[in-house]
């Protein structure tokens, strides 16, 4: 994508455990904090993106089972150039390989 909007929602096939760990590797060097066990506050230039994130229904396929999380951004103040390369960052510390 682009540009990012405002908010955005993704569909993420991990556990929170799983998030967790992957998201305080991909916000090393980053002033963030977490709030609570579903949520963290990045801060970023020009403003913040809050992440709120909760369990999603498994997602199947054929006997195969794969736990999903539901994961929610709100970015406040950030100009689209700074959310695209956050953004970029994030995913490529998040993304799974396959094939």
């Amino acid at each position: 994508m682009t540009d990012w909007p405002d908010q955005f929602t993704r569909d993420m096939s991990c556990t929170s455990a799983e998030w967790q760990r992957l998201l305080s590797q991909a916000l090393a060097g980053h002033d963030w904090a977490a709030q609570g066990e579903t949520q963290a506050r990045i801060a970023l230039p020009g403003g913040t993106l809050t992440l709120h994130w909760a369990p999603g229904p498994p997602r199947q396929i054929a006997l195969l089972r794969l736990p999903t999380l539901q994961l929610h951004g709100a970015f406040e103040g950030v100009p689209p150039a700074a959310r695209r390369i956050f953004m970029r960052h994030l995913d490529l510390h998040t993304h799974r390989g396959g094939g």
